[in-house]
């Protein structure tokens, strides 16, 4: 089951993250009357979201929409809010990816494609290591395996004693 979030030049122009509102939400409150039955709801979400992404570009603009400062503030503030949204990001379709050059330096090369930069994907991910590691837990998911995959999408690979200096 994807889950899609439309969000428009509108939206975006006005940071009104409400329509991500009113989709991940009601997850949670799921989540929170479920929470206590095996996992909890909110795992059956997983890698689920899609954004739907209309943002009107003038003709000829060759920007990327993670090149629009507009938009990227708008995913900044969203990233505020849910900290852990990558959970629920559909990583297979590259949301992971996009989601990650909304929040991180970058460029774009006709032959390599998008080249982030590397300290700033490193603290991005390890940020979202941290972050996702806390939550799962409080979710009472586990979480190394997930935070290792996630890790491997953005070309790191992060060995089993990382976890045991903070877990």
């Amino acid at each position: 089951m994807t889950i899609t979030i439309t969000i428009d030049s509108d939206c975006v122009n006005h940071l009104d993250i409400s329509p991500a509102l009113k989709v991940i939400d009601p997850l949670l409150r799921e989540n929170a009357i479920a929470f206590g039955t095996s996992l909890g709801s909110i795992a059956s979400y997983e890698q689920q979201l899609h954004f739907d992404i209309q943002y009107g570009l003038e003709l000829g603009d060759p920007r990327e929409l993670s090149e629009i400062p507009e938009l990227r503030l708008w995913f900044v503030r969203l990233d505020a809010k849910y900290p852990w949204l990558p959970f629920l990001l559909n990583w297979k379709s590259g949301e992971l990816s996009r989601y990650a050059a909304m929040l991180v330096p970058h460029e774009f090369s006709a032959k390599q494609g998008i080249k982030y930069n590397p300290e700033a994907l490193e603290i991005f991910l390890m940020h979202k290591v941290f972050t996702l590691s806390d939550w799962l837990k409080q979710q009472g998911l586990p979480s190394q395996s997930r935070l290792k995959s996630m890790a491997q999408i953005l070309g790191y690979d992060l060995v089993d004693s990382f976890f045991e200096i903070f877990s």
